[in-house]
């Protein structure tokens, strides 16, 4: 690793040019978005920016010359400029758009929309209303993308659960914390929405130069700021502060995030009283120098502290049917103090061989220091409901089908500690484009579990299932109690990975039709250590494809197809099983894509629109099955299983109102799985009709008054079973996932939007709005508490319901 970046460090070959020096920045159009494909020339010399609005082009010094910047979609700008020395000079110019009709000249990039990668607008990430507005929140509007737990930020993927998808901040993969097992302890998103730039997602038939999962791909760039500003993000939820700048002659650029986050406005609108005092905050960097216009090193880190303390007081939930209601009231005593800290840091050297190649070498490290301490206990009653209308005591509890209580008790602690070298490489040719990486992993996890609960009914403590029966209460039991969960282990697992890829891109033509190929493969080798013992090394290779055709005909479409086999080599939580024990021998879990997929775009109302559908079918092999309890998995850790999940999305978007991109999206989903041979039965993420709605309007004599409304409607998944049950026998389904949020914002300061004089002239943005989260107040379930009826020996599922209809005040500024 030293010598590799003593060559980073120690190239001088990029000072050859004594007369000239570098002008570089981002063309951006007036929602501050950069403009692709854009022409930058003086005289005979020129180049075009990239797909982020980037360029960079030599100039001579102590010569005047006149830039031209000219796109075929907006008004050409010209600046006269005089190199006095060799400093790299940066400027930004600002491009407005045409007015006259351009239905004859059509410039479209549809390399993305060939790779199957939906291009998300990172102004729908900072606009979206939901309790955890940003990147996710978007995600969960598109087909394919399901949640029924607005307070996390996890999200399953076309039938996969929360640990199948990757994630990519600057092409450096980020990881979900370990112990978190409901969505209100989670706090904050890795992703810090306001640094973001680009946000690119792939619900499957990925490239092989993505990572090793089964389901999605999250790729998300941080920013490089064009100029020096402060942005301030406050609400009844949080605060959050952005710094952005240029240092050392403009070489050094610098983004900061600080946030603070608060979840007590929703918990306490939640059915369970509670003295709740969670505190998430978060700092995050990205700094980056360029030593030239050939080699340039940047760093991002993070700091996250999650400390969530929860005391529980009562519960009151109503459930069953009409002509059958039940209550469970609930009382609590004792308190839960959790503790999550995040250290990440990642360095990253990219140097440009050439015009043509380019090598870029990443070390980054990833440190999670997780504490998990609770001794909760409840007593309870489940009591049948007077339903008769005509009765004095209707709506009353008027007979107990159980009483009992239970005690919960915890000290789990984790350290893990990931660290990562990569070396990746780009060459382009022309229309074609070879990218190879190789990258070594090792992961370093101490987990402490001491986990046990007491269940009682009646005066009788519950023992565990398979427990040594007794003839209690015909015959005294002389036996110690027994506790009906209890988990102790001092886990040590070291996890080393090596892992590569290649991949060959390729755009040309086949008649007049546009074509697309990506040919590529990735080998990934891994072995185990855990409490003294070893796995064998294990070796999986994935082939992958992708093929799309634009046909040259009079309606602009694109038909694509894509798949290969995909495996997911176990991480720690997928090699503990429900008791803790590890199994060291876990293989990779496969799954086979085919993916089918055409875009259509097209004019309505004079207005651009755009249809997205894909099909898609998965075979599933040595699956790892596991139950879900809000955001915590727990699996088999066995590779006894095999599944299967298809289905097909569909997404239409454009400007349903004029100006403002708006989309509905409809997905279908079936996925179910077989485990040891004992027949199909639906899987925890089995949610079969998906219905999004991410709408943007504003009032036409009032444009600086918008609204935006986010509706989601997902049908119900399986509810989960009970401790040591079989998940055969407990199929029932959660009710359907209904929600809608709706907020409405005031723009006083923006791009289009500035003031000379007045104290609103110290602002570049400024905003400020009410947003209402859940606004017809519907209660959705995420999970079930068991209770058992003494009588009957039944388990009620009494479900969890989310919460209700709040309101939020925010306020955005940026100087």
């Amino acid at each position: 690793m030293k010598q590799i970046l003593l060559f980073l460090f120690l190239i001088p070959s990029f000072l050859f040019a004594q007369k000239t020096t570098i002008l570089k920045g981002t063309v951006k159009n007036s929602q501050k978005d950069g403009i692709d494909k854009v022409s930058v020339k003086f005289g005979k010399t020129g180049t075009v920016t990239d797909e982020n609005g980037n360029y960079s082009i030599r100039i001579p010094l102590d010569k005047e010359i006149t830039i031209l910047f000219s796109h075929v979609s907006y008004v050409t700008f010209t600046k006269k400029i005089t190199a006095k020395n060799r400093n790299i000079i940066r400027f930004s110019p600002i491009l407005l758009t045409k007015t006259e009709n351009l239905n004859e000249v059509v410039v479209k990039d549809n390399r993305k929309e060939a790779a199957g990668i939906t291009k998300i607008d990172i102004n729908k990430a900072k606009n979206i209303v939901g309790p955890n507005a940003g990147v996710e929140n978007v995600l969960m509007t598109l087909p394919g993308v399901n949640n029924n737990n607005e307070l996390s930020t996890q999200y399953n993927v076309r039938g996969g659960n929360f640990d199948e998808n990757l994630v990519y901040v600057n092409g450096i993969q980020v990881y979900r914390p370990f112990l978190i097992r409901s969505g209100q302890q989670e706090g904050l998103s890795f992703i810090n929405s306001n640094m973001v730039q680009n946000i690119d997602f792939s619900a499957g038939g990925f490239q092989a130069k993505y990572g090793d999962r089964l389901s999605s791909v999250l790729d998300i760039t941080y920013r490089k700021p064009s100029e020096t500003a402060l942005a301030i993000d406050a609400s009844l939820l949080g605060a959050s502060a952005t710094f952005e700048g240029l240092f050392l002659n403009n070489k050094l650029s610098t983004i900061t995030g600080v946030r603070y986050r608060d979840n007590s406005l929703f918990v306490n609108s939640k059915q369970i009283e509670t003295n709740f005092r969670p505190r998430f905050t978060d700092v995050q960097t990205y700094l980056s120098y360029e030593f030239s216009d050939k080699f340039q090193l940047s760093f991002l880190g993070n700091f996250s502290l999650n400390n969530y303390n929860y005391q529980p007081l009562t519960r009151r939930t109503r459930f069953g049917t009409v002509a059958n209601p039940l209550e469970l009231t609930v009382f609590y005593s004792g308190q839960e103090e959790d503790k999550y800290l995040t250290l990440f840091g990642a360095l990253s050297g990219e140097y440009k061989v050439s015009d043509s190649f380019t090598i870029t070498t990443t070390a980054s490290r990833y440190n999670t220091q997780e504490e998990e301490h609770f001794d909760i206990a409840a007593q309870y009653n489940l009591g049948e409901v007077d339903a008769n209308i005509g009765s004095d005591d209707f709506g009353d509890v008027q007979f107990s089908q159980g009483i009992g209580s239970q005690l919960n008790h915890a000290r789990n602690d984790l350290d893990a500690l990931i660290t990562n070298v990569e070396v990746k490489g780009t060459l382009k040719q022309g229309s074609k484009q070879w990218s190879f990486g190789v990258k070594y992993q090792k992961e370093d996890i101490i987990d402490r579990i001491r986990e046990w609960e007491v269940i009682d009914s009646l005066g009788f403590s519950i023992r565990p299932p398979f427990h040594s029966s007794n003839n209690q209460p015909y015959e005294p039991f002389e036996g110690a109690i027994t506790p009906f969960q209890n988990i102790r282990k001092d886990n040590n697992v070291i996890i080393n990975r090596i892992t590569g890829f290649a991949q060959f891109n390729q755009r040309s033509f086949w008649n007049d039709h546009e074509v697309f190929y990506n040919l590529g493969i990735r080998a990934h080798s891994w072995s185990v250590t855990g409490n003294g013992t070893k796995s064998d090394n294990k070796i999986i290779v994935s082939p992958r494809a992708q093929f799309a055709i634009k046909p040259n005909w009079d309606k602009d479409m694109l038909f694509r197809i894509s798949g290969g086999l995909y495996a997911q080599p176990p991480s720690y939580r997928e090699l503990r099983d429900f008791n803790g024990d590890i199994n060291v021998n876990v293989d990779a879990q496969k799954s086979y894509h085919l993916v089918t997929g055409m875009d259509y775009s097209f004019n309505l109302w004079n207005r651009p629109f755009k249809l997205t559908s894909e099909a898609y079918y998965k075979n599933l092999t040595d699956v790892n099955s596991y139950t879900i309890d809000n955001v915590r998995i727990r699996y088999r850790a066995d590779n006894v299983t095999e599944a299967y999940a298809y289905g097909l999305d569909l997404r239409l978007n454009g400007e349903f109102v004029p100006g403002s991109e708006s989309w509905v999206s409809i997905g279908y989903l079936k996925t179910e799985e077989n485990i040891n041979d004992r027949g199909y039965i639906a899987r925890p993420s089995d949610q079969r009709v998906k219905f999004g709605i991410l709408f943007q309007d504003y009032i036409p004599n009032l444009p600086d008054l918008k609204a935006y409304l986010n509706l989601v409607y997902n049908t119900g998944v399986p509810g989960g079973s009970p401790s040591y049950s079989d998940p055969y026998n407990f199929q029932q389904r959660l009710r359907d996932y209904r929600r809608a949020d709706l907020g409405v914002s005031y723009i006083f300061v923006d791009a289009n939007k500035q003031f000379s004089s007045g104290w609103l002239s110290n602002f570049k943005e400024l905003s400020a709005g009410l947003e209402l989260f859940n606004m017809f107040d519907i209660q959705n379930a995420i999970t079930n508490t068991w209770v058992r009826d003494v009588y009957t020996k039944t388990q009620f599922g009494i479900p969890n319901f989310m919460t209700g209809r709040v309101l939020n005040f925010k306020l955005a500024m940026k100087f």
